[in-house]
């Protein structure tokens, strides 16, 4: 692909409709700024090139001119001193140099519309790229604002699990103290059950052992 066309690839691109295409805009964008980044290096590298050959056919120009007029004045002189052939023989050399400098000036015309359209597509895609970058700010801003607003939802979120545990906690706690309250009351009246139940027991042994004394005396006595 060309400089020029792609250059114009670039700046005719619609970053919009390539972000809302992507899965991950933040990732194309990036891409878009990395690829118009390396053209402009690519371009002022030939900017850089061009002024160079236009500076090279500068001199080699100004050179043509000063022969073209050497050769002018040599067949000048020569005509002067009544040398029609030596004038003829100075017109021709000049003619040479006349067409070298007509194809020379061609050269620099062209390098200078080169010149002013590498300016022109730099301006151009400097504002592309300005455009890239703020695009990019605000994709990177709204993601922030995005994970931001997801922690607040996930500790509300968090904070109401907690909630719930600690109620939930609290519950059992109530339960457990009415089982306790339950068991209390049971272990109460199993002792009192217990003890009535031992008084009964003691009266029926001391009936047995009065009973057993009683038979005592009744064999002392016969």
């Amino acid at each position: 692909m060309g400089m020029f066309s792609r250059i114009n690839d670039i700046v005719q691109a619609n970053i919009n409709a390539m972000l809302d295409k992507a899965e991950d805009p933040e990732k194309i964008i990036r891409l878009i700024i990395q690829e118009m980044e390396e053209t402009l290096v690519e371009v002022r590298t030939d900017a850089a090139r061009y002024i160079a050959q236009q500076k090279t056919l500068a001199r080699h120009i100004d050179a043509a001119k000063k022969e073209v007029d050497g050769w002018q004045h040599k067949a000048q002189i020569a005509m002067n001193n009544d040398k029609e052939s030596l004038a003829k023989a100075a017109l021709m050399e000049k003619q040479k140099y006349v067409v070298k400098l007509t194809s020379l000036e061609e050269q620099e015309g062209h390098l200078a519309d080169s010149i002013e359209k590498i300016q022109g597509d730099t301006a151009r895609l400097n504002t592309k790229l300005a455009e890239a970058k703020a695009k990019q700010k605000t994709l990177v801003q709204r993601k922030n604002s995005a994970q931001t607003r997801l922690k607040v939802k996930q500790a509300d979120h968090e904070s109401k699990i907690d909630d719930a545990m600690t109620r939930f906690e609290n519950y059992e706690q109530r339960i457990d103290h009415l089982e306790a309250q339950v068991d209390a009351y049971d272990l109460t009246k199993s002792s009192e059950a217990t003890s009535l139940q031992a008084e009964f027991d003691a009266m029926q042994a001391d009936e047995t052992i009065e009973r057993e004394l009683a038979e005592l005396k009744k064999s002392k006595v016969a």
